[in-house]
């Protein structure tokens, strides 16, 4: 028969269970259903076109790793070799902790910190910031956005309508 053979992948029973599950979690991620899928419907021999078709992807070839061992392990070896692959990005500029530190230092006084304001802005607060070398450079516009990523404010007025 001429054209590529199909992909040819065995699935234990333990295996069929742990993905099984997989699928009928309300919690799973269409990512890792959609690829749970590809791999029960490959156990059974279909092509890689039609399958594909079927499932509305592309063709592709995967490798399934048999694992053997307790259920959980075995549910969490599956999970991860079907989980998606870290994505391309920058690296996180500024770590957590150097968030609450710019978080707790908009806590305290301008005037504790010999500034000659009232209040806090981004501004002040990206300066000072330096000053203290909690950073060594931040926008003011991040700073900004660090103060308004907490908890939303309570409400000025009352929600419910008074009797």
């Amino acid at each position: 028969m001429p054209g590529p053979q199909p992909l040819t992948i065995t699935v234990t029973p333990a295996q069929q269970t742990v993905l099984d599950g997989l699928l009928r979690r309300h919690s799973c991620p269409q990512a890792l259903a959609l690829r749970a899928r590809i791999v029960l419907a490959a156990a059974t021999g279909q092509r890689n076109e039609p399958l594909a078709r079927h499932l509305g992807c592309t063709a592709a070839e995967a490798h399934l790793t048999v694992v053997e061992g307790d259920a959980s392990a075995l549910q969490t070896a599956i999970a991860t070799l079907l989980a998606d692959a870290p994505r391309p990005g920058a690296p996180d500029t500024f770590t957590a902790e150097q968030i609450v530190q710019i978080i707790n230092l908009a806590c305290t006084p301008p005037a504790d910190a010999g500034r000659p304001v009232d209040a806090w802005t981004p501004r002040e607060l990206a300066a000072e910031a330096v000053k203290r070398q909690l950073v060594s450079s931040i926008s003011p516009r991040s700073v900004g956005r660090f103060l308004k990523s907490g908890p939303p404010p309570a409400a000025s007025q009352p929600l419910l309508a008074q009797r």
